[in-house]
């Protein structure tokens, strides 16, 4: 087989093919003789009957075009492969005036599309800062109130006290579906309610709102396009329910005092002071796990700035899709809805969409961005680094589900991501990383245009393979 490349404009590129005679009869000969196998022919065993006799059963260019089609499915693989081609969408063959003839080469060809090349605005070392591993005085005291908020206590408000958005209530209830059955998974008394959780529906917490302690109240409640954690679990029941309600309760929490002996009584430390000292030490520790991947999207987004112009629609439109099937997974493993997501997050559907659409244009430009880097730098991909990536990959055999890649024209693929990772950490090694206070760190970053921060240590970043999709980290 002969493969040929031709530049064509818009990021597009003609692959022309040509499979001599030779090997034309030898593919035609074994179709022929698959196909008298595969069918019973009346008074010839099986992968005995002659051609005329197959063609006359079948079609006479039944074989034919099953192998023409076969051909264009064999090797438009391999030349990707060849080439190096990493197609942004599938390809259509036209074959309708096209198939294969016994004594004669086969040429067919096809267009497809690729990604564009991009340059950077300057090649220079990369030049990023991120905060200082030591906790401030702010992050020790926000652990400290997380600690102390999950070891709250409550205590009855006054009896006048009406119930307000996001209170606690201790409420005795009984539930009945439409036909009066009571529903003794949600019946309850005294039980402890927040609202506003996405627990129950939004309408149930409504009714609640301005009721006080001792107050009866029936109503109904629709749950059949419901999205709450309790409408998501109903199945059957899903539909009107109705509540007799009471509020035995409402509760206010009352967060301990920050002394010597309640850092001593429920954590063990020696005094509040010992309790600071180790929860600085822990954000710390925690700074530095994550250092690396802070310093590799830093040098990402820097790298991706010194890209100009648009992204290409489709490019976007794709990774928007992988972003998309990747949430979505997510929620699901989670036993979340996109519904209860966005409830919780106390976003819009459309502030979700444009935030899915940036999100996967970052991606597309960090992309294009090492894709410059690396060719600026001669950086490749060898064939010993593509037989690494299998074996590092969990499979039962890395030889076989490599040859099964490199007939489907994926070994491209790989070839992109190895030289990716290459990129990305050549950009790491080479960067200049200094560490800042949080404070000037953040009023740095959010400065137009970039001011200067005060340094305090510069040093060289350490390299690491990464996956490169902040977007990953964002949809988190």
């Amino acid at each position: 087989m002969n493969t040929t490349v031709e530049a064509l404009e818009d990021n597009k590129v003609k692959l022309s093919f040509e499979i001599d005679a030779k090997d034309v009869n030898a593919r035609i000969k074994q179709a022929y003789k698959d196909f008298a196998k595969r069918y019973n022919f009346p008074g010839f065993r099986p992968g005995k009957a002659p051609r005329p006799v197959v063609d006359n059963m079948l079609g006479a260019d039944t074989v034919k075009a099953a192998l023409t089609e076969d051909l264009v499915n064999d090797t438009y693989p391999l030349a990707l492969d060849e080439h190096d081609l990493v197609p942004l969408f599938k390809p259509e063959f036209d074959l309708s005036t096209e198939i294969v003839e016994e004594g004669k080469p086969f040429s067919f060809s096809t267009v497809i599309e690729v990604k564009p090349t991009y340059e950077l605005t300057s090649y220079d070392p990369i030049s990023v800062e991120i905060p200082a591993a030591d906790a401030t005085e702010e992050e020790i005291d926000a652990q400290i109130e997380e600690l102390r908020n999950y070891y709250h206590d409550f205590k009855n408000a006054n009896a006048n006290t009406k119930v307000k958005p996001g209170e606690f209530v201790e409420l005795t209830m009984k539930v009945t579906d439409k036909d009066g059955n009571e529903l003794t998974q949600l019946s309850a008394e005294n039980r402890l309610y927040e609202l506003g959780v996405n627990l129950f529906p939004a309408a149930f917490d409504a009714e609640l709102v301005g009721m006080k302690k001792g107050q009866e109240k029936s109503f109904d409640v629709d749950f059949t396009t419901d999205n709450s954690m309790l409408g998501q679990t109903l199945g059957e029941d899903k539909g009107v329910l109705h509540f007799d309600v009471t509020v035995d309760a409402i509760k206010q929490k009352v967060l301990p005092d920050v002394t010597d002996e309640w850092a001593h009584n429920n954590f063990g430390f020696e005094n509040l002071e010992d309790m600071r000292k180790q929860v600085a030490q822990s954000i710390k520790d925690q700074k530095e796990v994550n250092k690396t991947r802070r310093i590799e999207n830093e040098c990402l987004a820097a790298l991706a700035a010194r890209v100009e112009g648009e992204m290409p629609e489709g490019m976007r439109e794709l990774q928007e899709v992988n972003l998309l099937q990747s949430f979505y997974a997510q929620l699901s493993q989670n036993g979340y809805t996109l519904d209860q997501y966005l409830d919780t997050m106390g976003l819009s559907n459309d502030q979700f969409k444009n935030d899915m659409k940036q999100q996967a244009d970052d991606v597309v430009r960090q992309d294009m961005a090492l894709d410059a880097w690396a060719r600026h730098k001669g950086i490749e991909a060898t064939d010993a680094d593509v037989t690494a990536e299998f074996e590092k990959a969990n499979v039962d055999d890395p030889v076989a589900v490599q040859a099964e890649w490199k007939v489907s024209g994926r070994i491209p693929l790989i070839r992109e991501g190895v030289i990716r990772t290459k990129a990305l950490n050549d950009v790491v090694e080479t960067a200049t990383v200094t560490e800042v206070d949080a404070k000037e760190a953040k009023k740095t970053k959010d400065a137009k245009p970039k001011a200067a921060a005060k340094k305090t240590t510069t040093k060289k970043a350490p390299a690491k393979k990464s996956t490169k999709k902040e977007a990953d980290k964002k949809a988190e």
